[in-house]
């Protein structure tokens, strides 16, 4: 059911909210207006990017946006690796928490920002309801193969584990608190696996022709997070499984046929997603989700990041020679050229210190590409000034961190961020200094290939062992 006033009014403030490519704002519409319930539960922009031929960063965009403008909600949600079952899901990320446990697989991951952790949008139930708002309503079917389980993690063969799963499945039921039901299915020679999808409560029968054995009936009691089975040996062949509820809340149970209990599931590999690395990377998402904060004490860690530091050589004396107002303005100008650049090449700006920029992006590429263009950038802000006010030092490192809330802000903590610090420092005015971790990175070479560079040794307050850094000299012609 669409709300026409609802949709019509949010869509025009979704067009106007800033410049979009032709057609990018008519596609979601027609998604929202024609596309099935399931294709509007979870959306994965990056998907939707490829599907539609818009360009990643503006799909991220675009759904950001579509979330102020209450078309849809955002979703933080837990993945397993191992059987890509939403553990958890959560509206903020201040309630994402990173230890989870998969029920199915019974085993217990941390999840990192890069890993486990990824980002979807619904559309909102004010604009159009979809079955999925309300999942206690769902089949059992739906419940576990749309609401449990994402289709992003695929087989070795590239067909996804929640399709291959769904030919595993002999029986699929609901059952309310206190009722039974009776699952009656054909066994063959392998394993029976019998599962709550919403708890460790499972049961595993082989079923052989050796059983001298078969019953007729097989009672199974559900407790809270427990599955007691009588005992049984079971031979190909039908077999009913009477399932007793004793739970307070209803229970979707399943009995899987496997090829036996050793077989191990070969590893999933999943479709690119917006993760929560990236997203935290999106200068849209600072920008318009301030309130968004990391509430977890030990944070979230982030195993790959790039960070930039620039600062300008020389401003003291600018702030001298024209006034503190006059330096206060142009600075905040040359703000805005490495901001304006830092979004261009998929980063996001994490703070301002003083005349200082941080920021952050997911590749060593990107970052690069920035430094450099950051350097150009501040290179016209000197072009129609008198003497060249402005000269840029930049360092940049990559490697793992901690994304935690500092004064209320997103930032990052950790070794990785302090190396960064101090490699711009070694930088001299306009000269780009790079860590070894992203000199090796890959494309870098590529990048800073037209430019001289110059290694050397460096003793780092607080790293043990001398570093290796590499000099970008500016490019005069």
């Amino acid at each position: 059911m669409i709300d026409e006033k609802k949709l019509e009014e949010r869509l025009v403030a979704l067009e106007a909210a800033k410049s979009w490519s032709p057609r990018v704002v008519s596609r979601l519409e027609t998604l929202l207006r024609s596309a099935p319930d399931e294709a509007l539960y979870r959306i994965n922009p990056i998907q939707f990017a490829t599907e539609k031929s818009i360009a990643e960063p503006e799909a991220i965009d675009l759904f950001l946006h579509a979330c102020v403008a209450g078309l849809f909600d955002m979703d933080w949600l837990l993945v397993c690796p191992m059987c890509s079952d939403v553990v958890e899901s959560f509206r903020t990320l201040r309630k994402l928490h990173t230890h989870f446990h998969c029920h199915l697989c019974r085993s217990d991951y941390d999840a990192a920002l890069d890993d486990y952790i990824t980002v979807t949008f619904t559309v909102s139930p004010a604009v159009r309801r979809i079955r999925f708002h309300d999942p206690d309503a769902l089949s059992a079917w739906d419940y576990v193969f749309h609401y449990k389980m994402t289709p992003g993690g695929l087989m070795p063969d590239g067909v996804p584990w929640s399709e291959t799963a769904k030919g595993l499945v002999r029986s699929l039921v609901r059952i309310e608190p206190g009722a039974a039901a009776s699952l009656e299915i054909e066994a063959s020679e392998g394993v029976l696996l019998g599962q709550d999808f919403d708890s460790d409560a499972q049961f595993v029968v082989p079923v052989t022709q050796e059983a001298s054995v078969t019953p007729s009936h097989v009672p199974v009691m559900l407790d809270p997070g427990t599955c007691v089975l009588a005992a049984a040996n079971i031979a190909p062949g039908k077999v009913v499984f009477e399932i007793s509820n004793s739970n307070k809340l209803p229970v979707v149970f399943g009995i899987l046929q496997l090829p036996s209990a050793t077989d191990q599931r070969p590893k999933l590999r999943f479709t690119p997603s917006l993760s929560g690395k990236r997203l935290l990377m999106t200068q849209t998402f600072r920008d318009f989700f301030r309130s968004e904060v990391i509430s977890a004490t030990e944070g979230i860690a982030v195993l790959d990041v790039t960070l930039v530091f620039t600062d300008l050589k020389g401003s003291t004396a600018l702030y001298e020679r024209i006034g503190d107002l006059n330096a206060y303005i142009q600075v905040q100008r040359h703000f805005q050229h490495l901001l304006d650049v830092t979004v261009r090449h998929n980063g996001a700006v994490t703070k301002t210190i003083g005349d200082a920029v941080m920021a952050a992006f997911s590749t060593s590429a990107d970052a690069v590409r920035a430094a450099l263009e950051m350097q150009e950038a501040v290179d016209q802000l000197n072009r129609d000034r008198p003497q060249r006010d402005f000269i840029l030092k930049i360092g940049v490192h990559r490697g793992a961190s901690i994304a935690v809330t500092l004064n209320e802000r997103l930032d990052y903590f950790g070794q990785t961020v302090n190396i960064a610090a101090r490699v711009q420092n070694l930088a001299d005015g306009d000269e780009i200094c790079l860590t070894e971790d992203v000199f090796r990175a890959p494309d870098v070479a590529e990048i800073i290939a037209p430019y001289k560079v110059t290694r050397s040794e460096a003793e780092l307050k607080g790293v043990s062992k001398p570093m290796s850094v590499y000099r970008l000299a500016r490019r005069t012609s």
